[in-house]
C-alpha cells in the first residue's frame, strides 16, 4: 500500500504520541480506578444457609447471617474496604419496629461481620422502608409521610447499629434534618467519633427498580416524590448537599450516579468534602441484561462506567459491580 505524500500543514498538536502503547497510556491516566474506591452493598435476611437469588440482578442474593459473612470475607483480599447493609426484617408493621431493634437483622449482621473481619468497614442504611408495611420511609398519617416523628426513629435504628459495630451510618430516608437527628443522637451516647454518610442528593428516580425486588421496600401506596429529589433539579441538590454539611454530615452521596454524572461534578466543584456516588440496582441490571444478550462487553463497560463516576468527582462508589470490578481491575 502507498502512503500519501504528507500535506505541508501548519503545526499542530499530536495527541497521540502517547497512546501509542498501553504502557504509555496507563502513564497519562488521569483517573486511577482502584478496588479502595469502592463499597459492596448486601441484602441480608434471617434464616441460616439463605443464598435467594434476586432475579432483576444476576449475580445478587438475599443472604443469611453466615452467607453474608462468607461473602464478606472474600472482598478482603481483592482489596474492597467497605460493604454497605440493607436487612429484610422477620416481620414488618407500621412503625418499623426491627429497624430499630437491638437484635434487627442489619445489628446481628454487623456484629457477625466485624467478629469475623474486624477490619472491614462497615456501613449501615438508615431507612424504614424495608421495615414497615406501607413501605414508605417514614411515619404515615393517612397517605402522608411524616417528616418530624421519624426524625426519633430513624436516631434510634442509627444508635443500636453503631451499638452493635457498625463503623458509619447512612440515612437514606431524605427526611429534613435526619443527619442533625442523627448526630445528636450519637453524641449523646458517646458516639461522637462515628462518621455519617449521608444520602445528600438521593433522586426519586426509577432505577430504583430492582433494589425495591431485592430489598422487598416497594411503597403499598403512592410514591417517594414528596420526600426524594425531583429528577430535573440539579440546583436543589446543591442545597440538599449543603444542608447535610451544616448538620454535621461526614461524606455526602449523590444517588443514582450514572444519570446523575453532572450533579456529582456540580458538588465535586463546589465543596471540598468527601463524595459517594451510588450505581443503582438499574443501571446494574441494563449492563447485565445487555451483556447476557451479547449486545456488550459486561466487563469493558461496568469499568468504563465506574470510571466516569470518579472522573465526575466521586471518591467513593457504591456497586453491585464491586466484587467483579476488582478483580478485573487486577487481572
Amino acid at each position: 500500500m502507498t502512503v500519501a505524500t504528507r500535506l505541508d500543514l501548519p503545526p499542530f498538536t499530536r495527541l497521540r504520541r502517547l497512546r501509542n502503547t498501553p504502557a504509555l497510556r496507563r502513564m497519562v491516566r488521569e483517573t486511577q480506578l482502584s478496588p479502595a474506591d469502592f463499597i459492596a452493598p448486601f441484602f441480608v435476611t434471617h434464616g441460616r444457609g439463605v443464598r435467594q437469588p434476586v432475579s432483576s440482578m444476576p449475580g445478587v442474593f438475599q443472604l443469611s447471617v453466615d452467607e453474608l459473612v462468607r461473602e464478606v470475607r472474600t472482598l478482603g483480599p481483592l482489596g474492597v474496604p467497605a460493604v454497605l447493609l440493607f436487612g429484610l426484617p422477620a416481620s414488618k408493621d407500621a412503625l418499623g419496629s426491627e429497624a430499630y431493634a437491638r437484635d434487627g437483622i442489619v445489628q446481628q449482621a454487623v456484629a457477625a461481620i466485624k467478629d469475623a473481619t474486624p477490619e472491614t468497614v462497615v456501613v449501615t442504611d438508615v431507612c424504614l422502608c424495608e421495615y414497615t408495611d406501607h413501605g414508605h420511609c417514614g411515619v404515615i398519617e393517612g397517605d402522608r409521610v411524616l417528616n418530624d416523628p421519624t426524625l426519633d426513629l430513624l436516631a434510634r435504628m442509627a444508635l443500636t447499629h453503631v451499638e452493635a459495630g457498625a463503623d458509619i451510618v447512612a440515612p437514606s430516608d431524605m427526611m429534613d434534618g435526619h443527619v442533625a437527628a442523627l448526630r445528636v443522637a450519637l453524641d449523646a451516647a458517646g458516639h461522637e467519633q462515628t462518621p455519617i454518610l449521608g444520602y445528600s442528593a438521593k433522586f426519586a428516580s426509577a432505577f430504583y427498580g430492582p433494589f425495591r425486588e431485592a430489598a422487598e421496600s416497594a411503597p403499598r401506596f403512592g410514591d417517594r416524590r414528596s420526600y426524594q429529589m425531583d429528577p430535573a433539579n440539579g440546583r436543589e441538590a446543591l442545597r440538599e448537599v449543603q444542608a447535610d454539611i451544616d448538620e454535621g454530615v461526614d461524606i455526602v452521596m449523590v444517588k443514582p450516579a450514572l444519570s446523575y454524572l453532572d450533579v456529582i461534578r456540580a458538588v465535586r466543584d463546589r465543596f471540598d468534602f468527601p463524595i459517594a456516588a451510588y450505581n443503582v440496582s438499574g443501571e446494574y441490571a441494563m449492563v447485565k441484561a445487555a451483556a447476557a444478550n451479547g449486545w456488550l462487553d459486561e466487563r469493558a463497560v461496568a469499568l468504563e462506567i465506574l470510571t466516569s463516576i470518579k472522573r465526575a468527582g466521586a471518591d467513593l462508589i457504591i456497586t453491585y459491580h464491586a466484587a467483579d470490578a476488582a478483580r478485573w481491575l487486577s487481572a
